[in-house]
């Protein structure tokens, strides 16, 4: 796994069951993303934990210092991997990724996360843009419902159209099993 990084982005509580902006299936696309660590760490690869801290005036969810900021229990870093703090979608704006993935010569990205629709899509075009090579675990990203001029959107069609608009040119999308295939 030369040269890649896992990059695990917005696993926080606030996206789980009772947290303050729920999302569709965070538990499963969670457990998805904590196979890709343990192959990670098994391999001694580059893990990078990005974690979302609100600082827009009037926001609702991962509030400074509350426990649905945290990185959930199921992708919690261990001691000496790197956690990144962002304040936007784009996991590369106003933080120090792009240095910390120059300076380790990463040149592929695996990623997971949350939410498939702002951070997952806002970063892999990011990191496309900055010349990585991105493969998107679709099986370990959620979402939520959305609406737009009073129609609703489920989850399930905002997350395909997301990935669907991302694979091919910005990543390759495909599931987690089909990344352990290709990684081992």
């Amino acid at each position: 796994m030369n040269n890649i990084a896992l990059l695990v982005i917005d696993i926080q509580n606030d996206y789980f069951p009772g947290g303050k902006s729920e999302l569709i299936g965070p538990v499963e696309a969670s457990l998805r993303a904590k196979k890709l660590l343990v192959l990670f760490r098994e391999k001694r690869s580059p893990v990078i934990h990005v974690r979302h801290i609100s600082t827009r005036k009037g926001a609702t969810y991962f509030l400074p210092g509350t426990a649905g900021a945290q990185i959930n229990e199921n992708v919690k870093p261990l001691p000496g991997e790197v956690v990144i703090e962002k304040h936007f979608p784009n996991s590369f704006r106003e933080t120090t990724l792009l240095d910390h993935l120059k300076k380790t010569d990463v040149e592929r990205l695996l990623i997971c996360g949350m939410m498939t629709h702002m951070c997952i899509d806002s970063t892999t075009r990011a990191a496309f843009d900055h010349g990585f090579e991105c493969i998107l675990a679709q099986d370990a990203c959620a979402t939520k419902d959305l609406a737009i001029n009073d129609k609703a959107i489920p989850a399930w069609q905002v997350h395909a159209s997301f990935l669907a608009a991302l694979n091919g040119m910005f990543a390759k999308v495909v599931s987690t099993d089909t990344i352990e295939l290709d990684l081992q």
